[in-house]
């Protein structure tokens, strides 16, 4: 008689945590790291090393936290910034706002301690070679969700996506991920392009002073080869608001340079 014990395939697809439907788990923090002066990864160990996080580009993992002398408990968004393929663990890079609820719990977890996370949200469902040229405008924070669909693109040696960033925001030390953007820029000369723009530059700061304008946006655009095909934006509701407009009242700067509401993807 043979035998019905399962065991399990060698080759076998590596289990999901964030897949379809709610995850409802907790995650172990396993490592904190100071990105700037407000802002820090931390790195959550998933269920075991062989786990991976299922997440797709792009995606976004939902939060779920009881902050100290908080009744309602505090749903929130989150753009994993490690290589959605890893096995592990996934790095989460949080900024502290003074008055955040989710920001200042989050962030006064230490190594050992859990979040609980209740599922992921499919933001955009990002195709290789969908676009030729694709431009990505963030603003502060809102880096996150652009982090992570550009190392999803250039990570992909069958991507041939050409990329333009324009980062706006408030001083140098916001400037996040600034040496790993320089090293793609290099690794990938003609195919990916950083423009700063700060609104209050330190003295003898590298960046120029400035906002995110119909006139750096012109220029910028102007200035590709070939005009992009998408726009992804993300940052502050007023610097989405002057980009995209309203539902109902008019286009924004975007659609102003030309662009068709279809052609831009707020995250």
């Amino acid at each position: 008689m043979l035998s019905t014990t399962r065991y399990p395939l060698r080759n076998s697809a590596p289990a999901k945590v964030f897949g379809k439907g709610p995850a409802f788990t907790s995650l172990r923090l396993d490592s904190v790291e100071t990105l700037s002066h407000d802002t820090k990864r931390f790195r959550f160990k998933l269920p075991s090393e062989t786990t991976v996080s299922g997440l797709n580009l792009t995606s976004a993992v939902l939060t779920f936290s009881r902050p100290a002398g908080q009744f309602f408990p505090v749903v929130r968004p989150y753009t994993p910034i490690s290589d959605l393929s890893v096995r592990g663990f996934i790095d989460l890079a949080v900024k502290r706002y003074p008055k955040g609820k989710a920001s200042n719990h989050i962030h006064s977890l230490s190594p050992g301690d859990t979040l609980f996370f209740l599922g992921s949200i499919r933001a955009y469902s990002w195709k290789p070679n969908e676009f030729k040229n694709i431009t990505l405008i963030a603003g502060g924070a809102g880096i996150t969700p652009m982090y992570q669909l550009i190392r999803g693109i250039f990570r992909n040696p069958e991507e041939n996506t050409n990329v333009t960033l324009v980062f706006g925001i408030n001083n140098d030390r916001d400037a996040l991920f600034k040496d790993e953007f320089a090293e793609m820029e290099k690794k990938f000369p003609g195919r990916f392009k950083v423009i700063y723009t700060v609104s209050n530059p330190d003295e003898g700061s590298p960046f120029p002073k400035g906002y995110v304008t119909k006139e750096l946006l012109s220029k910028v655009m102007a200035g590709s080869k070939e005009r992009s095909e998408k726009v992804f934006v993300c940052g502050p509701p007023a610097m989405e608001a002057s980009l995209t407009g309203s539902r109902r009242g008019p286009g924004g700067i975007l659609s102003e340079l030309g662009f068709r509401k279809d052609q831009v993807f707020k995250f």
